[in-house]
């Protein structure tokens, strides 16, 4: 499950909005902010689902392994 401090430094490394991110991933203002809350405050795994399918579509990758979990963004120029 992504957490909040990833949907945020995705966000960041894509240089978007809290509204461009609710706009890609076809949810609520709103809801998204609750996802981005330190607060833990409920959010629905649907929506969660969707923020996370419109990042890893514009090149995020989430990481979570045993030493810790973050965010990549993938290098799409290169071609390869």
């Amino acid at each position: 499950m992504i957490t909040s401090r990833q949907v945020r430094a995705a966000r960041a490394l894509l240089n978007w909005t809290q509204e461009t991110l609710a706009d890609k991933a076809l949810v609520a203002l709103t809801a998204l902010k609750r996802l981005e809350s330190e607060s833990r405050l409920p959010v629905r795994e649907d929506t969660r689902d969707q923020v996370q399918r419109a990042l890893e579509v514009n090149g995020i990758v989430f990481i979570d392994s045993q030493r810790g979990r973050g965010v990549l963004l993938l290098d799409t120029s290169r071609g390869d």
